[in-house]
């Protein structure tokens, strides 16, 4: 159909100006709209779902890392117990609780294994967690500034020092003098004291459970400071502004304010330091003796189950000798875990009470 100038002139005044015909206006203005507002669409799509697939992603890796963890635990759970059948058919309980390591005669017991890491653990503990904590105060409160950085990469060098050159230095430096100079006077000075005469007891060997404890309070040491070190200064300084205001010392800001504040991460670091101390091998094989008995006297030789696998597993020798040193490894996992799961609780408690 043939349209006649007129008319398309109408068409175009009426577009142009704004005629009685909202409908042209409208349907034009809508479609010279669009064109813009769909590219911006598809743009802001695109965006979206690569957002949506980066997220897909990291959520896959990171839940794959996880299950990853508990795979390798339950691994390592299960090749254990499979490796300790054969000792827990022989002996059964009576492994926990029997001190007699007979490799000649096949008679195998944990009991002076697992009273050696312990005693060892707990004493090392003693002595670390106080001066640890001494240390971390000290470089928080007290240190000059020009010192607190240097002491405290000094400190924290520490934790990188292999295992075995702490055992090397125990054996050459540390045990000639204890033996020289401290177990002699430790002896005379606790000769008449009922208690205490039983605990230190014995010619002075150098090596002994006494000195793998303090061999195992060094190594612990670092981690101990430099947590701490770290929590103390996440303390608001209002906290002991206000603290110094009222008149309080520095002793009783930190027993009254920093302490109480930061107690959960002071708790983490003494457990991570613990559970250090249960499982290091080489540094108390050098200093602990050996000796598969268990002593009254922490001067004497003993023995840990860490240091038990080392020292015999290459030298295991038919199935229940290698299964009993497997069992050995089953329990120091449970010990392991049973004080993370005890500190763990313990760490739930306090934040449900300062909540």
């Amino acid at each position: 159909m043939m349209v006649s100038m007129n008319e398309a002139n109408n068409v175009d005044q009426a577009i142009m100006q704004g005629s009685e015909d909202p409908g042209r206006i409208v349907v034009t203005d809508a479609v010279l709209a669009d064109e813009p507002a769909v590219g911006v669409s598809a743009s802001r799509a695109g965006v979206l779902r690569r957002f949506a697939l980066d997220d897909l992603v990291f959520h896959t890796m990171t839940r794959g890392a996880a299950i990853a963890v508990l795979i390798l635990l339950g691994g390592v759970i299960v090749s254990l117990v499979n490796g300790s059948i054969p000792a827990i058919r022989a002996f059964g309980f009576d492994f926990l609780d029997t001190q007699v390591w007979n490799p000649v005669t096949e008679k195998f017991g944990a009991l002076a294994p697992i009273y050696g890491t312990l005693v060892t653990s707990a004493l090392a503990m003693l002595v670390a967690v106080p001066v640890g904590l001494g240390v971390a105060v000290f470089l928080t409160e007290l240190c000059p500034h020009n010192l607190r950085r240097p002491l405290g990469i000094a400190i924290e060098l520490l934790a990188g020092i292999p295992s075995i050159i702490y055992g090397i230095w125990g054996l050459f430096i540390l045990a000639p003098f204890l033996q020289t100079w401290v177990q002699p006077a430790i002896i005379a000075a606790t000769g008449n004291i009922p208690i205490l005469s039983s605990l230190f007891a014995g010619p002075p060997y150098g090596i002994g459970i006494l000195t793998s404890a303090f061999v195992l309070a060094i190594m612990v040491l670092p981690f101990i400071s430099s947590i701490s070190r770290d929590v103390f200064e996440t303390v608001p300084p209002v906290l002991k502004e206000a603290a110094f205001g009222i008149g309080c010392t520095k002793w009783e800001v930190m027993r009254k304010v920093v302490i109480p504040y930061t107690r959960v991460g002071v708790i983490g670091g003494v457990m991570l330091g613990l559970g250090r101390a249960l499982g290091e091998t080489m540094a108390v094989t050098f200093v602990i003796g050996n000796a598969h008995k268990i002593s009254n006297s922490l001067l004497a030789p003993g023995t840990t189950i860490s240091a038990t696998i080392a020292n015999e597993f290459t030298e295991a020798v038919g199935d229940l000798y290698t299964s009993s040193l497997i069992e050995l490894g089953l329990i120091l996992f449970v010990i392991t875990f049973l004080v993370l799961a005890a500190a763990r609780y313990m760490l739930m408690r306090l934040e449900k009470k300062a909540v």
